[in-house]
């Protein structure tokens, strides 16, 4: 069993103009043991890279995300968030969560299904009038989930341009100093807090006024609890799946014999949606550390109370003992359970809703746009936690 022995190496691997999973990661998930690491801001940590080990640190309550509040937490910007109710341990994360969790069932979700293929048709529909080229990510990727998440909670949606910087710099890492993001995450909770303002005053048929009403009448919420989940759902419920369309695309158009058969048996692409999840490596590298609240056996290293553990995802669903031929695409792959959403309490809450989405947008962009093709250099995403481009020029 190994303990902390050998001075940690530098981490995040992964690099941000592209979606390749760094060799790094499988040197890693070959050796014995857990790997010690030190990202830019932070104290040193544990790296999980191996599928049973991520369960493990994911699903086990021995292992705590509110601990990370009173130490120096490893992260990549030289801030430190305040990650709302994705800090919490149970029972403050299964009360906030269960307040939210009931607009996010598989169900509830998939009565939105008709509004998202109609937003997606008239997306493509204005794509198509206007020609080619265009950017994929402004005209298509970006405002379709953003119009989803923006009619559930009630938000404007011509305030998108306002929200997408605050968004970015949610999720930056190393652009911004601890006070610019200070800044801007208060702009944010202050617009936020507006909004929450108008829908006490006017009560809408939304997300946001059912949370109101929670807030007010059982008093259940406190209001900056409140304004921060609103903001976590608005962040959150587009920015993943924004960048994951065009990764998506991406990774498509580089397996052309898999593209080829999506576009022949189109009735695969929610399986194609699964096999993406766990091939695309969506984080620049692993965060949200765990923090082992007792001495803790993990993959052969023994992690001590107090100390921090990273779980790397996308390493993780590349693993050769949990997949079949790991490093290949396969679209049609059977018994899919990848960790793109997580595991454990802090499952994705809208993993319904992101399915839904990239299910729909794929689907359209396969049968729409059938010779879709890129029609230029991307421009990817710098300095943020999660990968993919920020200008994708297409052509079809």
């Amino acid at each position: 069993m190994t303990t902390t022995d050998i001075a940690p190496l530098a981490y995040p691997f992964n690099t941000p103009d592209g979606l390749r999973l760094a060799d790094a990661y499988e040197r890693v998930r070959e050796r014995s043991g857990l790997l010690r690491v030190q990202m830019p801001y932070g104290e040193p940590a544990w790296l999980v890279t191996r599928y049973a080990d991520a369960r493990l640190v994911l699903g086990d309550q021995r292992f705590s995300r509110a601990a990370a509040a009173s130490h120096d937490e490893p992260r990549q910007s030289e801030g430190q968030r305040d990650s709302g109710i994705l800090g919490m341990d149970p029972p403050d994360h299964t009360r906030l969560r269960s307040l939210v969790a009931k607009a996010f069932t598989v169900r509830q979700v998939e009565k939105l299904r008709p509004q998202v293929r109609e937003l997606t048709a008239g997306l493509l529909d204005e794509l198509e009038s206007a020609g080619p080229p265009a950017d994929l990510v402004d005209k298509f990727a970006l405002p379709l989930p953003v119009a989803v998440i923006c009619r559930m909670l009630g938000v404007p949606t011509e305030d998108r341009p306002r929200f997408r910087v605050w968004s970015d710099d949610a999720l930056s890492t190393s652009s911004l100093t601890a006070e610019e993001f200070e800044a801007s995450r208060e702009e944010l909770r202050c617009y936020m807090a507006g909004l929450i303002d108008q829908h006490r005053q006017s009560p809408q048929d939304d997300l946001m006024t059912a949370l109101i009403e929670a807030r007010d009448g059982g008093d259940r919420l406190s209001e900056l609890e409140l304004i921060d989940l609103c903001v976590g759902i608005l962040v959150a419920g587009h920015e993943t799946t924004a960048s994951q369309i065009p990764n998506f695309v991406l990774t498509l158009l580089d397996h052309p014999d898999q593209l080829a058969r999506l576009r022949a048996e189109p009735e695969l692409v929610p399986k194609a949606v699964e096999e993406l999840l766990r091939f695309v490596p969506l984080g620049s590298g692993a965060g949200q550390p765990r923090y082992a609240t007792e001495d803790i056996e993990v993959g052969g290293t023994l992690v001590r109370a107090g100390s921090p553990v990273l779980v790397a995802v996308g390493a993780a669903n590349r693993d050769a003992l949990r997949f079949a031929a790991p490093g290949v695409l396969d679209i049609a792959r059977e018994g899919n359970q990848h960790l793109g959403f997580g595991h454990g309490v802090h499952h994705c809450l809208g993993a319904p809703l992101a399915r839904l989405e990239l299910q729909e947008a794929l689907s359209a962009l396969i049968t729409r746009l059938p010779e879709l093709r890129l029609a230029g250099d991307v421009t990817w995403k710098s300095e943020m936690l999660v990968r993919g481009p920020r200008v994708m020029p297409v052509e079809w």
